[in-house]
């Protein structure tokens, strides 16, 4: 009897661990970004809730490629120029995602003309990182730079798609790109599987006229959204949306402008049922903000959001807690700081 009553208790207690609910390890946010002049490379924000932001201190990863030739050939003017802040390597505008296999995989501007391709480093805890690398996604082109490259990992395709807009030669000037007094660019994109082999850059979405800051997004199967800038100035210098059924495109359907004149860099994370959509109003420093569920209808959430002074243009991941908890810890033996 004492047998069967034993046996009986161990086929329940398994039962038990079988059926019991496995806990999930919380999420949290953060925030990639750069600060002026972009010479000490990656900072970090964390939030808990998506809406309130506090700084990780330090730069988290410092550039050490790019940048380095005095001189670059400006194919606007047709001679050459002089770099800007070179031979002192810059990273602007990092955006990073996170792997299938828990990688962080991180793309940058590298320069604000002369270089032809974006940096990559990848991690997997955001602290140690690779050696650095130049991406050379436009060599042999006419363009004088690749801007805010952004990463977007497809689950469908199961690859990488990296995006960035490159200027491009005045005589393809739309009429269009004429209304605004600015250099005009258009969208690209390369695709890889394991950032070693890259598909040659092609031409992504382009809405007839200058265009930059380009950020996927998958709001669901079969459904992807891209926020943009319009960069003609003055006048525009806005944001708007349009979608498509492939994240490659093509992308159709612009909405109305939703930010501020002198708004971009933005970028999109989905907290609860509603999508938030963060952007850089650079002439007023600071940050600013809109809450959407259909990419359609957007509404102002400005004073709703704390992002600290300083930060500029990135991306907002979701990561486990233990990430931001070690970036805390790694935070406290550099700095001191109390937790």
């Amino acid at each position: 009897m004492k047998l069967k009553t034993l046996i009986l208790g161990l086929v329940v207690a398994a039962f038990a661990a079988c059926t019991a609910p496995v806990e999930t390890e919380r999420e949290v946010y953060i925030f990639t970004g750069h600060r002026e002049p972009a010479w000490d490379g990656l900072h970090l924000l964390y939030s808990y809730d998506g809406y309130h932001w506090d700084s990780l201190q330090g730069s988290w990863l410092e550039p050490m490629i790019g940048n380095k030739a005095p001189e670059y050939y400006n194919y606007h003017s047709n001679k050459m120029e002089q770099a800007k802040y070179a031979p002192q390597s810059m990273m602007r505008d990092p955006s990073v995602v996170q792997g299938p296999d828990g990688t962080f995989h991180l793309v940058w501007t590298l320069a604000w003309s002369g270089e032809l391709g974006f940096g990559y480093a990848s991690s997997k805890d955001l602290i140690n990182w690779s050696e650095q690398r130049i991406i050379p996604v436009m060599a042999g082109e006419k363009t004088n730079n690749v801007w805010a490259p952004e990463i977007f990992y497809d689950e469908v395709k199961e690859h990488y798609m990296i995006v960035w807009s490159s200027s491009i030669l005045p005589e393809n000037y739309t009429e269009a790109d004429k209304l605004g007094s600015n250099g005009c660019h258009r969208g690209y994109y390369t695709t890889t599987k394991d950032f070693v082999e890259f598909a040659p850059a092609k031409p992504f979405y382009d809405p007839g006229f200058n265009s930059i800051d380009g950020f996927v997004v998958k709001k669901g199967e079969g459904d992807y959204r891209l926020v943009i800038k319009d960069n003609r100035k003055p006048g525009y210098s806005d944001l708007f949306c349009v979608e498509a059924t492939d994240a490659e495109g093509p992308y159709s359907n612009p909405t109305e402008k939703f930010a501020p004149t002198y708004s971009e860099g933005a970028c999109a994370i989905q907290v609860g049922e509603e999508w938030l959509i963060y952007f850089d109003v650079y002439r007023e420093y600071r940050f600013g903000a809109v809450k959407t569920t259909d990419f359609k209808t957007f509404t102002p959430i400005d004073d709703e959001i704390s992002v600290p002074a300083g930060h500029k243009h990135g991306t907002i991941i979701k990561v486990k807690e233990s990430i931001l908890e070690a970036l805390l810890a790694e935070e406290a033996e550099r700095y001191g700081v109390e937790q």
